[in-house]
């Protein structure tokens, strides 16, 4: 979960921008503007007004933005436009004054028309801002009074771009410069003030000398607060109203809901991060839609197929919360993770029918994991020795008709037969089973999907931790030697089902206290805890080596040499057992 324990204060206005300096993770900008240093945990106002003048209009939600073409550049947007290349210590105007005049109020003024505050005056302000991730000296400005600009010499000329359309009282609530065409851009206009609640977007391809507007799809009712280029498929757009997300795969030129789980809320900003879609509401509440890359993929040609599986994003060997305190109490606001390990996406047509399979196979072939839709579906544990309010429902590989995501928690297949534990750092109603088999090794893997007896295929990249940085030889010490003890555990798993099997048929007869020696009285069939003390048997040998492997998979780290000789040892006590049963059997 995504606690408290993951936030800590910036030192910005809980209203403002916060910008992370790109070269500097520790430094954070705030709105009109603060300077925060992690490192210190103090804050410094860097304004470039800091007494503001009758001249200088600032808003609550005042633009402070990086360059994304010139990380060392910051924009901070008054009534005028300001840059700073030294992180504050020296600020340059860049623009006039960009807002209207004046204007004649309108008439959902109403009844404070004749009132002091309503009078005509000029008090429009930038309220968005878009410096283009192609060209640095180009940027986009859009005031909260209905006006457009566009300079592409880093502010020495400005040109008035505004659609015709776009009146006194219009907002421009946010510019998206385009990520494929520098004379691309977007402008998501809120029009509530006049009493307008219909959605409003336009597009411009040539700089601003003309804007279409595209809301095809988006019903009335639905006023506009954001618009979003995806940085990585040209034509993917990204939509916030007063209501949900919405998404296009045309340019704008239509739109459909994206809204799924997400509750009726008003989205005032969107952002792309990596492979996620981050949507801000005016409830204070942040939504993440994890790993758009199917949406970046799916076309008619998708939709009209068979079956199809989209290409994995990179997986990353990310471990479970390894907080080890109790669970936070379920009434205590939380967020929630990404979903752990490889996230597989699939679709199923309408036609198809039949069982479907998804196996992944690794460099050489050898499948690492396999799945169908006619895999039993196995009910939580009943032994669980916890509430089982707390653990994940379990769910099995779909089939239906439609879009999938399966989760791959990039693993070998769990050790059969073992008892189900629930972690200590329990999430209510999505706490996995412990794990009790290696992670696979960082590499490339294929994915096979079969749908409708027709095989797909796509590679799939598992990387490490981006913070952890253990040699490979090291890794690859971790990888055989757990390798080594869940084989040995599955080896003990196949004799105790046989010695099972023989007690069962009533074979055992004389031998039964040479198989009581050998795998522990019936009805052990757990084993006892790995460090508890009696005779050595392949139930306890057993458990002796899954509490090893646990502690292998620990850390991504190497063994250390107690650990290597542990492993040593008890697999050598499982190898004396093993070799008892077969000159039973043979004898």
């Amino acid at each position: 979960q995504i606690t408290y324990r993951e936030w800590h204060p910036v030192g910005v206005e809980e209203y403002g921008y916060a910008a992370p300096d790109p070269l500097d993770p520790d430094i954070v900008y705030g709105g009109k503007v603060t300077k925060y240093d992690r490192r210190t945990g103090q804050i410094e106002n860097v304004s470039p007004k800091p007494l503001r003048g009758a001249d200088v209009r600032v808003l609550r939600t005042a633009p402070v933005i990086f360059s994304p073409a010139d990380p060392h550049t910051m924009f901070f947007a008054a009534n005028t436009l300001w840059r700073t290349r030294d992180g504050g210590r020296n600020w340059q105007q860049i623009s006039p004054d960009l807002s209207r005049n004046t204007w004649d109020l309108p008439a959902s003024v109403g009844k404070y028309s004749e009132s002091e505050t309503a009078k005509a005056t000029q008090r429009g302000v930038i309220y968005a801002l878009s410096p283009s991730p192609l060209d640095a000296n180009r940027i986009w400005a859009g005031t909260d009074d209905g006006l457009i600009h566009l300079t592409i010499d880093g502010g020495k000329h400005w040109n008035d771009v505004t659609p015709p359309q776009l009146k006194p009282w219009m907002k421009v609530s946010i510019l998206d410069a385009g990520h494929f065409d520098a004379k691309t851009a977007y402008a998501a206009i809120n029009t509530i003030r006049l009493d307008d609640m219909n959605p409003h977007i336009y597009r411009t391809h040539d700089a601003g000398k003309t804007w279409t507007e595209i809301v095809a799809g988006i019903p009335g009712g639905a006023a506009v607060d954001a618009v979003r280029e995806d940085p990585k498929r040209k034509g993917l757009l990204f939509a916030g109203t007063e209501q949900q997300v919405y998404v296009s795969f045309d340019d704008g030129d239509h739109w459909q809901s994206l809204r799924l789980n997400m509750p009726v809320s008003s989205v005032r900003d969107l952002i792309i991060k990596d492979d996620d879609l981050i949507a801000a509401t005016h409830g204070r509440g942040f939504w993440i839609l994890d790993n758009i890359t199917p949406l970046r993929q799916l076309d008619t040609n998708v939709a009209r197929s068979e079956g199809f599986l989209f290409k994995p994003q990179t997986a990353l060997r990310i471990r479970w919360n390894m907080n080890p305190d109790t669970p936070v109490p379920p009434d205590e606001p939380a967020g929630q993770n990404p979903p752990e390990g490889a996230m597989l996406d699939y679709y199923v047509g309408d036609t198809a029918s039949g069982p479907v399979t998804i196996e992944v196979l690794d460099s050489v072939g050898k499948v690492a994991r396999r799945y169908s839709s006619t895999d039993p579906v196995e009910p939580i544990d009943p032994m669980l020795d916890v509430p089982k309010y707390w653990a994940r429902p379990p769910k099995g590989l779909a089939a239906t008709p439609g879009m999938h995501r399966w989760l791959w928690d990039l693993r070998l297949p769990p050790v059969p037969n073992a008892r189900e534990t629930l972690p200590m750092q329990a999430v209510l109603h999505d706490t996995p089973p412990a794990k009790n088999s290696p992670w696979v090794m960082p590499g490339s893997y294929t994915v096979k999907l079969t749908v409708n007896g027709k095989t797909y295929t796509q590679e799939l990249v598992v990387k490490m931790d981006p913070r952890v940085h253990t040699p490979l030889n090291a890794l690859t010490q971790q990888y055989n030697s757990s390798l080594q003890v869940y084989t040995d555990i599955l080896k003990a798993n196949v004799a105790l089902d046989e010695i099972a099997l023989r007690r069962k048929s009533g074979k055992a007869g004389s031998d039964e206290s040479q198989l009581n020696e050998i795998a522990g009285s019936p009805g052990g069939r757990f084993g006892g805890r790995g460090g508890a003390p009696g005779p050595e048997t392949l139930n306890s040998v057993k458990a002796q080596l899954q509490q090893l492997l646990n502690l292998l998979q620990e850390a991504d780290t190497a063994p250390t040499t107690q650990m290597s000789a542990a492993v040593a040892d008890r697999r050598q006590a499982l190898g004396k057992l093993l070799k008892r049963w077969s000159d039973l059997q043979t004898h």
